[in-house]
């Protein structure tokens, strides 16, 4: 009977898209990188978890006007090489990997609110969609998801925590992971905190 439970369960989140709403409940951490942008991961449903924060010098507003400007991905960070609006709140996103790894993209319903607590969340979970592209050569992601939350510290002091799943599937071996969810987490916030520097916000 035991067995029968922990099968359904976990057939449970992988019929159903991994939702990440609840990252701020994962009690254990794995400290991966401490300084600079911080990077840690944990297993969650089964999936490897990474999360990346750090505190930016900006306004929570401009910062949100970017993470949900989907379209403008590929001039912010540069991994990501293309951007397909499928949907009013559904996505395809193209990116690219290190040589001689093979591109990844994946398809994303999403969802954006404020919490009580001045929280912003921008939160997406993989899909199926009849309009989706077949990249040749990239590898897809069906399991793919991620979460943005932004917490005001003052007027123009903002932390930003980004956490996602970190399954790479195809030839990605799993030796290099953590290093890719470190190289992942510091590019991502990075590549943010840029964007917002370039506009002077």
């Amino acid at each position: 009977m035991k067995r029968l439970i922990i099968l359904i369960f976990i057939l449970f989140f992988k019929i159903f898209p991994l939702d990440l709403d609840g990252v701020r409940s994962i009690k254990h951490w794995e400290l991966l990188q401490e300084h600079g942008v911080k990077v840690e991961w944990s297993n969650h449903h089964e999936y490897p978890i990474s999360k990346a924060e750090v505190t930016l010098d900006h306004n929570i507003k401009d910062i949100a006007l970017i993470i949900e400007n989907l379209e403008n991905y590929p001039k912010i960070f540069k991994r990501v090489t293309e951007t397909h609006r499928l949907g009013e709140d559904i996505v395809q996103i193209v990116l690219d990997l290190p040589f001689p790894f093979a591109g990844r993209d994946y398809v994303i319903q999403y969802v954006k609110h404020t919490l009580e607590d001045n929280l912003w969340v921008f939160s997406f979970s993989s899909i199926n969609h009849p309009k989706e592209i077949k990249k040749a050569g990239h590898v897809r992601l069906p399991n793919a998801s991620g979460i943005w939350i932004l917490n005001p510290l003052s007027p123009n002091r903002t932390k930003v925590t980004y956490a996602w799943n970190g399954e790479l599937l195809g030839n990605f071996p799993d030796i290099g992971l953590t290093r890719a969810w470190i190289t992942q987490g510091t590019e991502v916030l990075t590549w943010l905190n840029e964007s917002m520097s370039s506009k002077g916000q």
